[in-house]
């Protein structure tokens, strides 16, 4: 089996200060696959903004990458190209750019309506100064017209200067074979990392999944049903599946792997020693 080239963790920023014991533990674990980057999540309408940063700071003190996410979605342009340079003050050179969901209530799409115009935005202000990493939707986003329509999209985000992508989750191997197959049709030849979410109970994974487009499928969904309240054989069964879902990508040279951790070490760590092994 080919070796994982590389591996990176994505976290939310601690509301509490157990919250953020609690992320100092699960950063000082995961630093142990000397992981490329930990990304850290911009809340809705850059709701943690100010937070997100903190973390990032805090992971670069642990002497890891730390890489913010930046979301546009109800954003004028005078808040981001702040946010650009307060990023540049600190030496921060690669972010995550994405459109984001709109705040709970909220109806203004600021001076920004796609993640597209973000990165052009950036670019725009900032040259080649950051690595830019986009989102991509295997499965295709939920508000997508047609699945030409997606593609599309995601095409627009790299020629307005996207160096790479990561996906949205997936339990579909398949899905995400051919959404690289379609991109290497269309002339996209930027790296895209899967992005892989570990099974921690069945409720939190179905309204992630019916949030953003990702299907459970039919077996793995009445599987994870049977057990009931056994969350840890639910657990213990999710990191079977996830290990050999990581493990067909790994075999076919998959540019690295995200994992989206939820600021939880165990599970993950099962999975990459799974796969190491």
């Amino acid at each position: 089996m080919s070796n994982l080239s590389s591996v990176s963790f994505e976290f939310f920023p601690p509301r509490t200060e157990e919250g953020d014991l609690k992320l100092n533990e699960t950063i000082k674990t995961l630093s142990e696959f000397n992981p490329e980057f930990f990304s850290v999540t911009f809340g809705a309408g850059g709701s943690t903004k100010t937070k997100t940063l903190e973390t990032v700071l805090s992971i670069e003190a642990s002497n890891n990458n730390g890489v913010p996410h930046l979301s546009c979605i109800s954003s004028s342009k005078e808040e981001i190209r702040n946010i650009l340079s307060e990023y540049k003050s600190y030496d921060i050179n690669h972010l995550i750019a994405l459109r984001g969901d709109n705040p709970s209530g909220a109806i203004s799409h600021g001076d920004f309506k796609y993640a597209n115009e973000l990165i052009s935005f950036i670019r725009e202000e900032t040259g080649e100064y950051f690595h830019i990493q986009a989102g991509a939707y295997p499965e295709y986003h939920p508000e997508a017209e047609s699945a030409t329509d997606d593609l599309n999209n995601f095409k627009r985000k790299i020629e307005a200067g996207a160096n790479s992508a990561i996906t949205q989750f997936f339990f579909n191997v398949d899905a995400y074979f051919k959404f690289i197959e379609e991109c290497q049709k269309n002339s996209i030849s930027v790296p895209i990392i899967p992005g892989i979410m570990p099974i921690y109970n069945i409720k939190q994974l179905s309204r992630f999944s019916s949030n953003c487009g990702a299907e459970i499928p039919r077996w793995l969904r009445l599987k994870l049903e049977s057990y009931g309240d056994d969350i840890q054989s639910l657990r213990d069964y999710g990191v079977d599946v996830i290990s050999e879902l990581c493990e067909t990508l790994v075999q076919y040279d998959v540019p690295g792997i995200h994992f989206y951790t939820l600021n939880e070490s165990k599970i993950v760590s099962k999975i990459i020693n799974n796969i190491s092994n």
